[in-house]
């Protein structure tokens, strides 16, 4: 095949075809030109590649080629009412299946961190064997409060977003391994309860209680939700229901994991917001953590209550 003969003979209706490609509107009589057109590059590239394979006019018809069929057969829009029947519907009823499980983490996670938190208070030697008491006087006079005003609440809440949000996906993705699951639950459980504990024994619990509320109840709901959904799809695996294969019963907690998964992306962005710029506000404390307890609840009742009547009209796995 003489490549040059080739171009030179088609070259024409390739570039009218990019023409038509990239315009915005197009009449009827457009239209059918434009199928006419991608239909001969569609066999021209066809040609090409098998006769005389030269890479750089092959890519570039081929481009033309995919151009011009993404325009006929109309490129994807996000369509607002598939936003709204996620955010009003899927992931509501996800939450609420799942409620069980992430509200049982939350009842253990919260004995045990209460646990750990009386304990230290009450056995302050044991503080300096976790963490030292040099840095513990530290934690006391500066360095708790300091945390949250030692960067500007914009990076800080970008930083906190990132972190909780891969923590909450390695919840979710180890799962259905369990053990990682209660060892990142451990993990937290253990900071806040010797943090706590040192606080209390210096005599700083409303300092303490002051700074973390109005951040923490959504932010470890979220870690809660992560871990409940992720402990969910272990059972599946392990237990499945009687009417389901067990992979039929991975999948489906599965896919349910990854629509709460968006949906925490969303949670800790507002968690994220809490913690930079409502808890180190210069606002009483009493504001402060109606704010976050008011943020809180109402979370709880899209979970719930939102959630319920979602899967009562049958959305969700």
């Amino acid at each position: 095949m003489d490549l040059d003969a080739y171009v030179a003979e088609h070259g024409a209706e390739w570039r009218r075809l990019e023409q038509l490609t990239g315009r915005r509107k197009l009449d009827a009589a457009e239209v059918d030109e434009l199928v006419s057109l991608y239909q001969r590059a569609a066999t021209h590239l066809s040609a090409l590649r098998s006769r005389a394979p030269e890479p750089a006019l092959v890519g570039r018809l081929s481009h033309l080629v995919l151009a011009a069929r993404a325009r006929i057969t109309g490129r994807p829009r996000p369509s607002w009412a598939a936003v709204g029947r996620f955010l009003l519907a899927d992931l509501p009823a996800a939450l609420y299946r799942a409620w069980p499980w992430w509200c049982a983490v939350a009842t253990g996670f919260s004995a045990l961190t209460g646990f750990l938190i009386w304990f230290v208070a009450g056995h302050p030697d044991t503080a300096a064997a976790f963490i030292g008491a040099e840095a513990a006087r530290q934690l006391v006079d500066s360095g708790f409060a300091g945390y949250y005003t030692e960067f500007t609440a914009p990076t800080f809440a970008f930083h906190l977003w990132t972190h909780n949000a891969w923590l909450a996906a390695q919840c979710l993705a180890a799962g259905v391994l369990v053990v990682p699951v209660f060892w990142l639950l451990w993990q937290n459980a253990l900071n806040i309860g010797v943090v706590g504990g040192v606080m209390i024994s210096y005599g700083r619990a409303d300092v303490f209680f002051g700074m973390i509320t109005p951040h923490g109840l959504l932010e470890l709901t979220g870690i809660h939700v992560a871990a409940g959904v992720g402990l969910r799809t272990a059972w599946a695996w392990i237990a499945p229901p009687a009417q389901l294969t067990r992979g039929r019963a991975v999948a489906e907690a599965g896919r349910s994991a990854i629509v709460v998964a968006a949906g925490l992306v969303g949670l800790f962005a507002v968690s994220a917001l809490l913690e930079a710029f409502v808890t180190p506000a210069p606002l009483p404390v009493a504001v402060r953590v109606g704010i976050g307890a008011t943020v809180w609840l109402a979370f709880l009742a899209y979970a719930l209550i939102l959630g319920r009547r979602a899967v009562r009209a049958g959305r969700g796995t």
